[in-house]
């Protein structure tokens, strides 16, 4: 099976994707596609660079060429994790394999902000205000080659409540896994998308 990630930024995502590799998914994620070419161009890997950089593959190559690329690469008989699914055509790519599910982490925005400050990752938003800039930039946009945050969640199988601890989050993941053995791993109860 593949399960899909998609979130707003400090969601929760890498938390997801730490738990579902523990229990054998091989993780991948569409952003390294996105490292690969800036590495490429000579460029850092920077928040804005990548938001830049997928946009401008997306517009040469397609919406959905991110997903295309993964797609081709992930290894056969394996669970896989496809993170930062951003796009609604990276879905529609993904989703031609009937095992795919798309899993949105959703938090609220005061908690996703101090997630952000307590990882100090490189590239992060170092107040509030440019929090709430860089993720309005991410939300919707008319212009397909670009992140559309919002359009991708609709298109969500499940989603997790992340506004909680470690706990609450995993117990949600584990009744996830049930239902997805069920139903990735029996290709006829899926529904055609």
């Amino acid at each position: 099976m593949i399960i899909g990630l998609t979130g707003r930024n400090a969601s929760g995502k890498g938390t997801v994707a730490q738990w579902l590799t523990r229990r054998g998914f091989v993780y991948t994620s569409l952003s390294d596609a996105i490292r690969t070419w800036l590495r490429e161009q000579g460029k850092e890997p920077s928040r804005d660079n990548l938001i830049w950089a997928g946009r401008t593959l997306r517009s040469q190559s397609g919406p959905g060429v991110l997903a295309e690329r993964t797609l081709t690469a992930l290894p056969p008989g394996q669970d896989a994790l496809v993170d930062s699914v951003r796009n609604p055509a990276e879905v529609e790519v993904l989703r031609r394999r009937r095992d795919f599910a798309l899993l949105e982490v959703c938090a609220a925005e005061s908690v996703r902000y101090e997630r952000l400050r307590a990882r100090g990752r490189a590239g992060d938003a170092a107040n509030l205000e440019e929090f709430r800039r860089q993720e309005q930039a991410e939300l919707a946009s008319g212009d397909a080659a670009a992140q559309q945050l919002v359009a991708t969640a609709a298109l969500a199988d499940c989603r997790v409540d992340n506004n909680g601890d470690l706990a609450a989050l995993e117990s949600q993941l584990e009744n996830l896994m049930a239902q997805w053995r069920v139903t990735l791993g029996a290709p006829s109860q899926r529904p055609q998308p």
